[in-house]
């Protein structure tokens, strides 16, 4: 599965995307956020206030409760303001 990460999500892990093999048990978007966590300081800052981090799931915005199988893509951003 494919992540990819915008903005400061981006700035605070330090890439910008990345493959990785989902481990059992990552069932939803905020398993999936959880998981990323324990990959390191730099996902533990990114994701220290998950209810602020937005989802795309295959470039659809889903909810921490959407399930990700299937997906092959998984896109991270912080929220969005207009002006």
């Amino acid at each position: 599965m494919r992540l990819v990460y915008f903005a400061w999500v981006r700035e605070r892990i330090g890439r910008t995307d990345e493959e990785v093999e989902v481990p059992e048990g990552v069932v939803t978007v905020a398993d999936l956020v959880r998981w990323l966590r324990t990959r390191g300081e730099e996902y533990e800052y990114a994701f220290e206030n998950e209810d602020i981090v937005r989802a795309a799931i295959d470039r659809v915005h889903a909810r921490p409760e959407k399930a990700i199988a299937g997906a092959r893509e998984i896109a991270f951003f912080p929220p969005m303001t207009g002006g």
